[in-house]
């Protein structure tokens, strides 16, 4: 069985700074047996306000921040989901939340882009989002093959739409990492349960690495990255603070689940991927 690294951080709007702690976690991954590690989405920054990423915005396949994560993927021979980072579009005032996957070599294997965009006001709080004013949404859902298991990536809010995940499971997922940055407020509403069902539903396992602390906009993150098994068991979970989450890809596992309890040959409704 191969292992599994959750890596959660309280990012803020320093790149440099957040590099630095992103390489310690690794190694700390690293030293506890992961060949794959995710990092959580704005891993790279978490600005004062949501215009500030667009400043350290980098042309896919070239920048700090790549170069960062395909140094550590080579550097210690890991598959490495570099959370999200701000890429380029054709709109200077608009960029991409790609989620870029690296392999052990530190070539580039995988990208996904953010589909569903946080536009919510939260009444609780009176906080607001509009991700949709700096961030461009992607159209389609990435499921790629590495030396663990068929991987597909969604990012934070993402998390509430199944129809996404069942068409990732039309393409034999097998892992589904979450990079994340849930509020305060919604993960203690919806955290667990929206990733616990995730791998109940598809049989397989969730890796869900999350920020989790304050933040220099005075934003709270919730935390509690986690590593679920097809079955919905919580292997492994950080509740506060920067640190390291570990589990087990057991692949006998899934297919036994999946023989012994084959919901997903019992479905009779299809999803249908949309672009609009």
């Amino acid at each position: 069985m191969d292992k599994v690294a959750a890596i959660q951080m309280a990012s803020g709007p320093n790149v440099s700074a957040n590099l630095t702690e992103a390489g310690k976690l690794i190694s700390q991954a690293v030293d506890g047996g992961a060949k794959l590690v995710v990092l959580p989405e704005n891993f790279a920054v978490m600005g004062i306000t949501e215009k500030d990423k667009l400043k350290v915005a980098e042309q896919e396949g070239s920048g700090p921040i790549q170069d960062f994560l395909a140094g550590e993927a080579e550097k210690h021979g890991i598959w490495l989901v570099g959370g999200t980072i701000p890429i380029k579009t054709s709109d200077a005032s608009r960029i991409r939340a790609a989620s870029l996957v690296f392999n052990d070599k530190g070539k580039p294997a995988a990208r996904y882009d953010k589909i569903h965009l946080f536009d919510v006001t939260l009444e609780e709080s009176g906080e607001t989002y509009h991700e949709s004013e700096t961030i461009e949404h992607g159209d389609s859902i990435t499921v790629t093959d590495t030396p663990f298991g068929r991987l597909g990536i969604a990012v934070c809010y993402d998390l509430r739409f199944p129809e996404m995940f069942r068409s990732m499971a039309d393409q034999n997922v097998e892992i589904i990492a979450v990079p994340s940055a849930f509020t305060a407020i919604t993960g203690k509403a919806h955290w667990e349960t929206l990733v616990r069902a995730r791998a109940i539903e598809n049989l397989a396992y969730v890796v869900a690495s999350a920020q989790g602390g304050y933040h220099v906009s005075g934003r709270e993150t919730y935390g509690n990255s986690m590593i679920v098994d097809p079955w919905g068991t919580i292997q492994d979970c950080l509740p506060r603070g920067s640190g390291v989450v570990l589990g087990e890809l057991d692949m006998q596992k899934i297919q036994n689940t999946r023989r012994s309890f084959p919901v997903l040959e019992h479905r009779r409704m299809l999803c249908s991927p949309s672009n609009a």
